[in-house]
């Protein structure tokens, strides 16, 4: 059910390789896979949107940190707008805080995710190992100074390059 949602939510998304359901199949049998951190949201009993976090490292030449990535926000096209998906992301922070984890960096948009706390990942010494633009990169600290020493390139589990 989870695979035709994020199917259907991406399904007219213009900046989309229209393949993030099968990159969360992945990442559900993963080492990286968090079961807390994979959520849903429901309408009525119908399954309107899903979130996924899962583990990452940020790595530079002397330090190796642990992080958590944010991939992807579904929401079902006729839920979209109402809040679902703000209402995903300010709970998995809630979760992932309540299980220690201390930052969560994304690739996406630079006008929606702002609005939860989200940071240009390279205002932490944070860069992602491709080439995207900067304003799309981004990072949060779930506790205080989460992000505090931390800096490098993110290092994605395997599954996001299969």
């Amino acid at each position: 059910m989870v695979f035709k949602l994020i199917e259907k939510a991406f399904e007219s998304v213009e900046f989309s390789d229209h393949k993030e359901q099968f990159l969360v199949e992945r990442l559900r049998k993963s080492n990286a896979f968090i079961p807390e951190l994979s959520m849903v949201a429901e309408v009525d009993g119908r399954l309107a949107g899903h979130i996924l976090v899962t583990k990452l490292k940020i790595k530079n030449d002397r330090h190796e940190f642990d992080s958590l990535a944010l991939a992807p926000v579904s929401v079902l096209p006729e839920y979209q707008g109402k809040g679902i998906g703000g209402m995903l992301i300010e709970e998995v922070h809630i979760k992932a805080r309540d299980l220690g984890h201390h930052s969560i960096v994304l690739l996406g948009h630079e006008k929606y995710y702002p609005k939860f706390g989200y940071k240009q990942a390279d205002y932490f010494g944070i860069e992602l190992p491709f080439d995207v633009p900067k304003e799309n990169c981004m990072a949060i600290e779930l506790t205080k100074d989460g992000l505090a020493g931390v800096s490098g390139t993110v290092e994605y589990p395997k599954e996001f390059y299969e």
